[in-house]
This record gives C-alpha cells, sequence and structure tokens, in this order.
C-alpha cells in the first residue's frame, strides 16, 4: 500500500544529499457328446426376480453449494464494518505519511537554499542529519505497512469464521455434502444438484452480524 510511494519519495531524497468389465461373455458350453441319460425331473429353479431401479434412486444425489466470497465480504455487515475500520485506520497512517514527507520535503529545501554559504564541514553535519530524517520516515513507513498488514489479516481471519460457520449451518440444515469458494469449480459430473448459496448464507451472517 505504502511502498511504492516511499521507495520513490526516498530515491528522491537521498538522490540530491515478485463397470462392467465386460463381462466375458459367457461363451456358449459345448454339448457333450455322451447318450442321453434320463434324469428324473428337478423343480425348476428360478431367479429371484430383479425389481426395477425407480428412477429417483438409480444413484444419491449429491447437494453441492457454491459461494461468491467477494459479494459475501462486501456485502454483509460483518464486510462493511471491516472495510471501514481498515479505511479510517489507512487513512489516519496516509495523513500522517504525508505530514512527515512535508516536513523532510522542507527541510531539504532549507539546506539547499543555504549550501552555498555552508563549509564542508556543515555540508556533512547537515547531510548527516537529513539522512537520519530519512531513515526516521522509513522506519515509520515500514511500522504502519506492518500494523496495516496484520490488522487486515485479522478482520479477514474474523470474517472468513462468520462466513464459515454460515456455511455449515447451511449446509447441515439442508442435506449438502459440501459447499465451497465459486472460483473453485471447474467441473462437476451429473448426479450432482448444484445450487448457489450465496444468499442463504449471507442472510445467516447479516443476522450474526446484527447481533448485539
Amino acid at each position: 500500500m505504502y511502498k511504492p510511494l516511499r521507495k520513490i519519495f526516498v530515491a528522491v531524497l537521498l538522490a540530491t544529499l515478485p463397470i462392467l468389465a465386460g463381462a466375458e461373455e459367457t461363451k456358449p458350453v459345448p454339448e457333450p457328446k455322451v447318450e442321453t441319460v434320463v434324469q428324473p425331473a428337478l423343480p425348476a429353479l428360478t431367479s429371484p426376480a430383479v425389481k426395477g431401479v425407480e428412477p429417483g434412486k438409480a444413484e444419491r444425489t449429491i447437494k453441492f453449494g457454491y459461494a461468491d466470497m467477494l459479494k459475501l465480504g462486501s456485502e454483509s455487515v460483518q464486510g462493511k464494518a471491516a472495510k471501514a475500520r481498515f479505511e479510517e485506520k489507512s487513512d489516519k497512517y496516509k495523513s500522517q505519511i504525508a505530514a512527515k514527507q512535508k516536513q523532510l520535503e522542507k527541510k531539504k529545501a532549507a539546506i539547499q537554499a543555504k549550501l552555498a554559504t555552508l563549509t564542508p564541514e556543515q555540508r556533512a553535519a547537515k547531510a548527516k542529519d537529513f539522512e537520519k530524517k530519512v531513515e526516521e520516515y522509513q522506519k515509520f513507513v515500514q511500522k504502519a505497512e506492518n500494523e496495516m498488514q496484520a490488522f487486515q489479516e485479522e478482520i479477514s481471519r474474523k470474517l472468513y469464521q462468520d462466513i464459515e460457520q454460515a456455511a455449515v449451518a447451511y449446509g447441515k440444515a439442508n442435506g449438502y455434502t459440501a459447499i465451497c469458494v465459486k472460483k473453485d469449480i471447474l467441473y462437476l459430473g451429473s448426479g450432482v444438484d448444484v445450487q448457489d448459496v450465496t444468499d442463504a448464507i449471507l442472510k445467516l451472517v447479516n443476522e450474526k452480524g446484527q447481533k448485539p
């Protein structure tokens, strides 16, 4: 967020000072070449009748749901609140960084204005002092970057937990085998009942977010 600004600014300052296997077809058994012997008749063996499989029970239908995480994050109560908190903290740091940058530019201009009247020793002292100020600025920007990254990870993790809990509750209550993120679906074969459950999960997430 802040790195490009910091690198460009610092570079300017210092410059001036990544199935069936086919069952083998059952071959017919050749008739034996012997005289026919009369055997007592045996009761016929009948195979049990094979009941036809009802169409709806041919195979178990799998219920599979998917959810749009972008929509859940941007339209949920928790997502909107997290965004507002992040922007507030980010704007505060941006303001502080801009103020420090302005101070450095002012100090640089003051040194340049007096440069011609300074002795070599005085120029060296001014350059050393200015470099120290630049280092302090860099450390502050780095600190801001680290804090904003940690803050973003924290609020994202909490939002994801709320979405995950809502997905688990909805999935169990409605007989889903699985619910996953929409972008991860590349292909689903037959026998899978696919449903977009984004709105249903969003409703559950918002219900939790609106509780005091």
